[in-house]
């Protein structure tokens, strides 16, 4: 008996061995998936079409988190809104001005402080529909890109995606390239074809913050919606793409509002964006006009 048990002890220790590697190897693996699952938004884009992937990908992710009830990944601490108010030293009714990033898929909200806009919040995007680039026309499921103004009229506290307002599209930039297409919004719901969608729960803030700024004497705050965060190195990462002369059109608008804080005034000259500096203290974001001002009327 003492033979055979030394015999068979002997016979399980490999088996253990190879048992043990398996699971080493399995654990591995397991490790590997999870960090390039968790770094997907680091080395997506690298790969060739990228960008079209990481923005399917995020759209999956986010409706995922939406279907299950859960909050998107970045989203303020809403249940502290009066807390976060006090911390940046404003109040409801203060100005504001909006701020949508396609790609981050990121909806930031400034407020006025001082006679400038501090940034107060930013909102990650539950959905937005189409690819990178301006919307061109009615049914082509595409969210637009360009600066906006939005005033009491084109709020709807009774819409169907709990609450919205309307961005103006088409504004007198996309007439000029006859671009067509009509309530394209800002709402809850997180379901969108060419408007950006929010959770309820983000919705319920925004619009709390943009209705106590029109009912408190702005008379329209700006939007301004990009593709991308419009720093260099995204931009030099779309050198080749057909919408390149819009884009740096829209960084002029960025860099602008950028440097002064103050959002600027824009007009629409030659099919293209003109853009002045805003005044500081001014509260109302002027009407995007059809009409060349200063040195380009003259011309």
């Amino acid at each position: 008996m003492t033979d055979k048990s030394a015999t068979s002890s002997k016979s399980r220790q490999p088996r253990r061995r190879r048992v043990g590697k398996v699971l080493g190897f399995s654990t591995v693996l397991l490790a590997l998936a999870a960090v390039a699952i968790v770094s997907v938004p680091v080395w997506l884009p690298k790969l060739p079409g990228g960008d079209i992937a990481l923005i399917k990908y995020e759209r999956k992710l986010r409706r995922l988190r939406w279907d299950f009830g859960l909050p998107m990944s970045g989203e303020p601490d809403l249940a502290n809104y009066s807390e976060r108010l006090k911390s940046a030293g404003v109040a409801e009714g203060a100005p504001v001005l909006i701020r949508i990033f396609k790609r981050e898929f990121e909806l930031e909200l400034w407020m006025q402080r001082d006679g400038v806009f501090r940034h107060f919040a930013t909102y990650p995007i539950c959905r937005w529909s189409g690819v990178l680039g301006p919307k061109l026309r009615e049914g082509d499921s595409q969210a637009p890109e360009g600066f906006y103004t939005v005033d009491s009229s084109a709020l709807n506290p009774n819409s169907r995606w709990y609450r919205s307002f309307n961005l103006g599209y088409p504004n007198a930039f996309d007439r000029a390239h006859a671009r067509t297409g009509s309530l394209i919004m800002v709402h809850g719901g997180c379901a969108s074809i060419g408007c950006f969608a929010m959770t309820d729960a983000q919705m319920q803030e925004i619009w709390k913050l943009v209705t106590a700024a029109l009912s408190g004497g702005q008379k329209r705050f700006q939007v301004q919606v990009y593709p991308f965060r419009m720093t260099d190195k995204r931009m030099n990462g779309h050198a080749q793409s057909p919408a390149l002369d819009f884009w740096k059109n829209l960084k002029a608008g960025n860099d602008l509002f950028e440097s002064s804080m103050l959002p600027p005034k824009v007009n629409v000259c030659g099919g293209k964006y003109q853009f002045a500096p805003g005044e500081k203290g001014s509260a109302d974001a002027s009407t995007i006009g059809d009409k060349c001002v200063g040195e380009d009327a003259r011309s």
